[in-house]
């Protein structure tokens, strides 16, 4: 993740598109993305845990708050590594990860950002990059912290089956696709 320093204004975006665990990974390696967490949204506090969530009936969906530096790297280009990072498709589903809590979402803090997604939808249709997309725009009201293991997962666990699998994969692909946004390793 790139450092960015107390002079300059921090932004969040708040996305849901599969298991946190991806989006995270996707995410921590942009220039300008200053840290991920993942965390719930979409429910009560009582039901914001991983056992509540897991088991589909919490109204919580897995997301993960990005802070990010505007100066370096945009909410359409963080839109744009959002859409090549999962399929929008999909309801309730992404891959092998089935239910409610991995539906596609963005969470808007501002009509702004709202704003700028539905035209980063709208235009994706009219390209033809995809027919229809299922992601859901919706306002951020609560953001709870996931727990502790959660975080930082893939780069925790980097030899677990679904990191080895499933994240390394897509993070390779993304790096390879828009790799001016990614930081040189």
């Amino acid at each position: 993740m790139t450092q960015v320093g107390p002079e300059n204004n921090t932004k969040h975006a708040y996305f849901g598109g599969g298991c946190f665990w991806c989006i995270e990974a996707i995410f921590q390696e942009l220039n300008g993305v200053s840290d991920v967490i993942s965390g719930y949204a979409g429910g009560s506090m009582e039901t914001a845990n991983y056992k509540d969530v897991s088991s589909g009936k919490s109204e919580h969906v897995e997301i993960c708050k990005i802070e990010y530096d505007p100066k370096i790297i945009s909410y359409n280009q963080l839109l744009e590594v959002f859409f090549l990072a999962h399929d929008p498709t999909q309801i309730n589903r992404q891959g092998n990860d089935i239910g409610p809590q991995y539906r596609s979402v963005i969470f808007f803090n501002e009509e702004k950002e709202k704003i700028e997604a539905t035209k980063y939808i709208q235009k994706l249709i009219k390209d033809e990059v995809f027919n229809v997309i299922k992601t859901v725009i919706e306002p951020i009201k609560l953001f709870f912290v996931a727990e502790s293991y959660h975080q930082n997962y893939f780069n925790n666990n980097p030899n677990q089956p679904y990191c080895s699998y499933v994240i390394n994969p897509k993070l390779e692909s993304l790096r390879n696709k828009v790799k001016k946004y990614y930081v040189k390793k």
